[in-house]
């Protein structure tokens, strides 16, 4: 919840970050926003892997001490160069956090309460969203900006001390063949890093500085170039990072999509949310941030309900996924004179699609690979949540630079992004109509030769 809450915090300081003593340029406040979600996105796959390999318990500690150090640089800093380091350094530290806390949760709990257990970490994910919001825009009328950051560093090292006390170390994974089981893999690591840092540089600078500029292009082109190396090396290595052939497995596909596209939503909504309320319906920052409150009761209540129907994945994250989709057309229609009761209404929609599709979408991409790669699973779930988060912004941004008026602009950029989402979701039940793998197991994969049939004759 922590590390989730500060890709969204940063966004309510802005105003106070540009007229303060650190006087960021606008590209140096866009890094400020982007280098935590670019380093946390671009490290999730390898530092998944880590855990694996090292220790998940050790990778979370090593994480909540990364955040800290990242927080209280940005907190002392008189320059934008190291506020903005500060906030990369906070980024690989949630890199850490997030596959080790789910890669833990599926190896503590029994079976039968895993899917409850993954309810509960997205619970979380999403009420991150909601405390960066609510707690970024109380700072910003009440606080310095320097509070966020310094709130950051007594917190980690509170859960630090009850993660010691607590949480027990998990058994490592040791293999390193072609079963899913995490290798550290150095030169496939450095070029799906990079291939990452790329591709998102290129998305989340995309409204900046246009899609057909040069330097997109050119990072969206060095992206997909290096993604592809990425792809060549595993697939000749003995011991790859992972193994890009799991993604044959049809339901790994749908839940990876079906994740992408409810954060591509969640986030288009988030990024003109605030601006929505401040500009269109004159609230201050506190007030905007406790607007989207009605957000999290879905998110809040939902999660456990859809953790009983886990064993029908399809219809869950099928009808989650439009509900996302339908509340974001409801959104769209919102103006000057849309009443706040209305609005609530739809970002309740919103909610409870959230809350219905996540923990069918996160149970989706680790049931889909070896129990034993938890943590890869988590790096890859949670690097997908991410990469959609990015396009989100990214595409709502360019879409409403293209309209002088905010509310035109907001309804376009809401209703593409919403039949989008739509879209998705029935491509995402198709894909998980596929019946679950057993405990312990991966999904069959093609490569393999396959196993006879026992006879069916008497």
């Amino acid at each position: 919840m922590v590390a989730q809450s500060m890709v969204a915090a940063i966004n309510l300081l802005l105003p106070q970050l540009s007229s303060s003593s650190v006087h960021p340029s606008h590209t140096e406040l866009l890094w400020t926003v982007d280098a935590y979600v670019i380093v946390f996105a671009g490290l999730l796959i390898p530092c998944g892997a880590l855990g694996d390999r090292y220790g998940r318990k050790g990778a979370l500690l090593a994480g909540l001490g990364l955040f800290a150090a990242g927080a209280a640089t940005s907190a002392l800093s008189t320059a934008p160069a190291l506020l903005i380091a500060g906030r990369g350094v906070s980024g690989a530290g949630a890199a850490l956090v997030m596959p080790a806390t789910m890669s833990i949760l599926t190896h503590l709990a029994p079976p039968e309460q895993r899917p409850r257990a993954l309810a509960s970490w997205t619970l979380a994910v999403g009420l991150g969203g909601l405390a960066g919001n609510v707690g970024g825009g109380l700072i910003g009328a009440y606080l310095p900006w320097q509070a966020l950051f310094w709130t950051m560093v007594p917190l980690a090292a509170l859960l630090a001390l009850v993660v010691t006390r607590t949480t027990p170390r998990t058994a490592k994974s040791t293999g390193t063949d072609r079963t899913g089981r995490p290798s550290l893999d150095p030169v496939g690591t450095l070029l799906l890093t990079a291939g990452l840092v790329a591709l998102l540089f290129g998305i989340i600078e995309s409204p900046l500085y246009g899609w057909t500029s040069a330097r997109i292009l050119l990072a969206l082109a060095l992206g997909a170039a290096l993604l592809g190396a990425f792809t060549l090396h595993a697939l000749r290595s003995g011991t790859p990072l992972f193994d890009p052939r799991v993604f044959r497995s049809a339901r790994l596909r749908a839940s990876t999509l079906g994740t992408a596209a409810s954060f591509f939503g969640l986030f288009s909504l988030f990024y003109v949310n605030s601006q929505y309320l401040q500009y269109v319906k004159g609230y201050d920052a506190a007030q905007a941030g406790l607007a989207i409150v009605p957000l999290t009761l879905g998110m809040a209540l939902v999660p456990r309900l859809a953790a009983r129907w886990s064993a029908r994945p399809a219809p869950v994250a099928g009808g989650g996924l439009l509900l996302i989709g339908l509340g974001l057309l409801g959104v769209s229609t919102a103006d000057a004179g849309t009443p706040y009761p209305l609005y609530a209404c739809w970002l309740l929609v919103i909610s409870i699609g959230t809350g219905l599709c996540m923990p069918a979408l996160t149970l989706g991409v680790v049931s889909s690979l070896p129990r034993h790669a938890a943590g890869l699973g988590s790096g890859l779930s949670t690097s997908t949540r991410e990469t959609g988060a990015a396009l989100g912004v990214a595409v709502t941004g360019t879409l409403l630079a293209g309209h002088a008026d905010f509310t035109d602009g907001m309804a376009v950029a809401l209703r593409g992004v919403g039949l989008a989402v739509i879209a998705a979701a029935a491509l995402t039940a198709l894909g998980l109509r596929r019946r679950a793998p057993r405990e312990g197991q991966a999904e069959p994969r093609p490569d393999r030769s396959p196993t006879p049939a026992p006879s069916t004759r008497p």
